[in-house]
């Protein structure tokens, strides 16, 4: 079983997150938070797999929280949910060792996926947001672009393509299936990718993969 601690200050926001997250059979919200003081509280006593953290939060901000969670829960995977508006924020929550972004717009799937992944040890990083974030750079290129470039030349071609599918925001599987392969292969190629980069995430990979400029607009649904 899943153990799921949800943060918002919103109420019908964790309604609706809640109500997602429990058609899954394997997936329980064990407490919810309306602050982020509470929140860092509620994970301390309840120590779950998963948090949902939202970015602007009473008391204390997600991002503060993240950090907290960190220290005192390291095992407890964290997931922020965002805002169009709120990209800019992304590049902190790495640093904060967030595990994923999910948008609370995004489709139900996204966000019961997400959650399976975080759970596992992986991240996870919403399609939306990545295209979001691949036209802010485009518009700022950041001065890392030059290094993020030079890293990416020590993968292989496929490993650079499969690197620009991730960045776009697209799962193992979608990227097994664009390339034909099976996914336990694409599963290698990332675990490669990352080691590679030294890169602990999607989400960090995802941001190497924008700065070098491999990443391209891809139809999620083809």
């Amino acid at each position: 079983m899943i153990r799921v601690l949800l943060a918002d200050d919103e109420t019908i926001i964790r309604a609706g997150v809640r109500y997602i997250l429990t058609t899954e059979p394997d997936i329980e919200v064990v407490a919810e938070a309306s602050d982020g003081r509470e929140a860092v509280e509620l994970a301390r006593k309840h120590r779950p797999d998963v948090a949902l953290i939202d970015i602007r939060m009473p008391e204390m901000d997600g991002l503060t929280v993240a950090g907290e969670l960190r220290s005192t829960t390291p095992q407890t995977g964290v997931i922020m949910l965002t805002t169009f508006g709120e990209d800019k924020y992304i590049e902190r929550a790495l640093d904060q060792g967030v595990a994923g972004f999910l948008l609370k717009a995004s489709d139900p799937r996204d966000l019961i996926s997400g959650v399976h992944a975080v759970a596992s040890g992986g991240s996870c990083l919403s399609p939306l947001v990545a295209r979001r974030l691949m036209t802010e750079l485009r518009r700022a290129p950041s001065p890392r672009s030059e290094v993020s470039g030079q890293r990416t030349t020590l993968l292989t071609k496929r490993e650079q393509e499969v690197l620009g599918m991730l960045g776009a925001g697209m799962s193992n599987a979608q990227i097994a299936q664009r390339l034909h392969l099976v996914e336990g292969t694409i599963k290698t190629y990332v675990s490669a990718i990352f080691t590679q980069l030294e890169v602990r995430n999607r989400v960090q990979a995802a941001i190497i993969a924008y700065e070098a400029g491999l990443v391209q607009e891809v139809d999620l649904n083809g």
